[in-house]
């Protein structure tokens, strides 16, 4: 049962940093608290675990014009951040993880500050007039989890577009034609809204939904030698870069619960090397794909025997049933 809230306002603004900061949260909440983690990142694009960097930003002039691209433990797509967006992460353990109650608390922040919303599709947030302004992701790790997003304020729209290469195949399923028409800013429809003002009604809105008053994290729970750990790995181009070699056959399709590629290096009929590459929610699924795969015989009844046997709940067994019918397709 949840016993305390903490609130942890993190002021650096390095990605790297602040996503380490949230691993070592995740690692340290205690049992019957929730934690509201409330983080901004300098120009930088964060894509979701399963995705190709290449695929989803511009990585090379990114960095060439002084911010960073970096991928987090969550699933989910592309998103760009700058000090016009304010992230947010509610940590807790599964006894108490309750997404729909923090979403509410993210819906009642804005309302506090003028703006009627509502959540929409796997993970957004929009509002009256059906434009995005907040993206939520998840992720679980034995009996802890978090639900992390975006909330835009004053991001800067030209340096989205110019960062993030969104398919087109994703945005014609929005009904949209491009990435800032799907988007909307919080200070064009109640210019006073500010940063400092949202953090305050985040916290006084997270009070409100749980009934309680929050306290300051305790220091105990972010240890500056985890910290450089977590940073160590995240910041690793082994994790952030991921796979970057060619491939010799690839397939890709979309999906209602999100986009799939799947490509293959194959030798001698043997398919000696696979990456997936997902923006769907449920990476815990999506990343056993590759590994059930390499060794297999470039055949679809065995490549497709490998996936369906893949341990998943029902949720999961769609998904792996939707990415065998794709591999089946393109290889017979």
């Amino acid at each position: 049962m949840l016993e305390k809230l903490y609130v942890h306002t993190e002021k650096e603004t390095e990605p790297i940093h602040n996503l380490a900061v949230e691993s070592v949260l995740l690692d340290n909440v205690p049992e019957g608290a929730c934690i509201l983690y409330l983080w901004q990142n300098r120009k930088t694009v964060v894509i979701g675990k399963n995705q190709n960097l290449w695929a989803q930003c511009r990585p090379e002039i990114l960095e060439l014009e002084g911010g960073k691209a970096v991928r987090r433990l969550s699933g989910g797509g592309a998103v760009y951040h700058d000090m016009g967006n304010l992230n947010f992460t509610f940590i807790t353990h599964k006894t108490d993880y309750d997404t729909a109650k923090q979403t509410d608390v993210v819906l009642k922040a804005v309302s506090k500050l003028g703006i009627r919303a509502e959540k929409t599709g796997r993970n957004d947030l929009t509002t009256a007039d059906g434009r995005k302004f907040s993206g939520h992701a998840y992720y679980k790790n034995g009996s802890r989890c978090y639900h992390h997003g975006t909330i835009m304020v004053d991001v800067d729209s030209e340096a989205l577009s110019r960062y993030l290469t969104v398919s087109a195949d994703k945005l014609r399923g929005k009904g949209v034609d491009s990435v800032r028409s799907r988007v909307v800013n919080l200070i064009e429809l109640e210019p006073s809204i500010t940063i400092d003002s949202l953090k305050n009604a985040m916290i006084n809105a997270f009070e409100d939904v749980y009934g309680m008053k929050s306290q300051t994290i305790p220091e105990n729970l972010v240890k500056a030698d985890e910290i450089a750990e977590k940073m160590a790995f995240l910041g690793s181009d082994s994790f952030r870069l991921g796979s970057n070699m060619s491939f010799d056959w690839t397939a890709k399709k979309r999906f209602p619960w999100g986009g799939a590629e799947i490509s293959l290096a194959v030798s001698g009929g043997v398919i000696n090397n696979a990456v997936c590459y997902s923006d769907a929610m449920r990476e815990d699924v999506l990343s056993q794909v590759a590994d059930a795969i390499k060794g297999s015989r470039f055949e679809a009844a065995s490549v497709c025997e490998r996936i369906i046997n893949i341990p998943a709940d029902e949720e999961g067994k769609n998904i792996l049933n939707d990415i065998s019918a794709m591999l089946k397709e393109e290889m017979l």
